[in-house]
């Protein structure tokens, strides 16, 4: 039996943070990963997909290069092994980054194998077994596959599969119109595959309003992106060519089909009824609003908790648990204002409610919203798809969230995000004096002609 003061299981974007903590605070702790250090963003999400989206952003921006007056001598061809590498290496450096961390902590051991609980404060790691006061679950998620009729029976990919293609699909069939599927649908099109995307929905990424949903669309139908929605009797059988996906009584044959439908948690391994810890049905551990299970000592962070899909949502996760074991702080979940990105060119950036959010929680709203052909920064630029949009509580002056698909709308976002978090009217937002020319400058504008809802 070895005795730690805490045990984190993965090593995730909140384990080694949490190590951290532990570690400078002389506290020994150990961070047990069963595969790769990083978990999913430095593996196969954040790190190696948003590589190839710049690899796709450069072949496409090349294609343009006339619109620029930039003159190309030869056709843009595409090296796929080469740009598959480029990205493997950024995931690489930055899973060594994160080892060499973990490694020159005093007081932190880094074990490999597959944990599970013997009971509320002891796990076992093959032969070995381990016991803390405290433990910290950060073991992520998984694509989800689903149970289609014909699918156990063809070849088919997921994101974890995508990031280690050495090659552009013949023709690549994308199952699911969210922010995983959109990308790679993106991405691989400006690699010279042809692509199709299916989605069960009426819309893309129907999380989002339909103006939004229906912009997104039209930015991937604009590169040649065929879009099918209100998918139906979806399944699937062996072709010649790859393989047909039958859906809505018609056959779509491809080289190549990826599953993008969502994800699961890494939970259904870890002997959690041993320990006692409760998940809900869809097997993420329920947690409280400080992230703590109905365990004493057992804590759950990141994707497996149902809290946030995303890395800077598991990171605020260890921020939170940080900030109340060491600081003394009541730091809680629903203090956090949700917000996300889609990394299609250009990119959505989202914050709080949507407008139908709104509406649904009975809120009296005021509306505002811009197209971006009226944004000079992306005018200059050449890139004029997308739009602004704004919303507030017309009684309280609160802004309740904004979304904006456009140039830099990963970025622009955050001025609306940072008010949010501050607390500020929205009115203070219309009063600000941003930099001219950027995309950000047109937040004012926005907020001036809103009207109500």
């Amino acid at each position: 039996m070895r005795t730690f003061d805490a045990i984190i299981i993965g090593a995730g974007q909140a384990g080694p943070s949490l190590a951290s903590r532990f570690n400078d605070a002389g506290e020994t702790v150990a961070i047990i990963e069963r595969k790769h250090v990083g978990g999913t963003c430095v593996n196969t999400g954040c790190k190696p997909t948003k590589t190839l989206v710049a690899s796709a952003y450069a072949a496409h921006l090349a294609r343009r290069g006339a619109e620029y007056g930039v003159v190309l001598d030869a056709p843009v061809k595409i090296d796929m092994p080469r740009v598959m590498r480029r990205a493997h290496q950024v995931t690489l450096d930055s899973r060594h980054g994160n080892e060499k961390w973990l490694e020159g902590m005093k007081n932190c051991t880094l074990i490999r194998g597959h944990a599970r609980f013997e009971d509320g404060n002891t796990i076992r790691v093959g032969e070995d077994v381990l016991t803390a006061p405290r433990i910290f679950l950060n073991v992520g998620a998984r694509a989800a596959i689903p149970d289609f009729p014909g699918l156990k029976e063809i070849p088919f990919l997921t994101n974890s599969d995508m990031v280690r293609l050495d090659r552009a699909p013949d023709h690549l069939i994308v199952i699911g119109g969210s922010y995983i599927g959109l990308e790679f649908a993106q991405m691989h099109r400006r690699f010279g595959a042809e692509v199709t995307v299916i989605e069960k929905g009426p819309h893309l990424v129907g999380r989002e309003d339909q103006e939004i949903s229906e912009a997104i669309r039209a930015v991937l139908e604009a590169e040649g992106v065929k879009v099918l929605t209100g998918a139906d009797r979806l399944s699937f059988s062996k072709h010649a060519r790859g393989v047909a996906v039958h859906v809505n009584g018609v056959d779509i044959v491809g080289s190549d089909v990826l599953l993008a439908v969502g994800r699961r948690p890494n939970t259904d391994d870890l002997g959690l009824d041993r320990a006692g810890v409760e998940t809900d049905a869809r097997g993420y551990i329920k947690v409280d609003d400080r992230l703590a299970t109905n365990v004493a000592g057992v804590w759950a962070l990141g994707d497996c908790n149902g809290k946030g899909a995303f890395t800077h949502t598991a990171y605020n996760d260890f921020e939170i648990v940080a900030a109340n074991l060491f600081d003394g702080a009541d730091r809680c979940v629903s203090d956090r204002v949700p917000g996300y990105a889609l990394y299609i060119d250009p990119p959505l950036g989202r914050v709080g409610m949507t407008e139908t959010e709104a509406r649904k929680a009975g809120r009296k709203i005021l509306v505002g919203w811009l197209p971006m052909d009226r944004v000079g920064r992306a005018v200059e630029k050449g890139e004029t798809q997308g739009l602004m949009k704004f919303i507030a509580d017309a009684d309280t002056r609160e802004i309740l969230g904004a979304a904006i698909l456009g140039a830099g709308g990963d970025e622009a976002i955050h001025g609306v995000l940072d008010m949010m978090n501050a607390g500020a009217a929205f009115d203070q937002l219309r009063w600000a004096v941003p930099i001219h020319p950027t995309v950000s400058e047109l937040w004012p504008t926005v907020v001036l002609g809103m009207r109500p809802g």
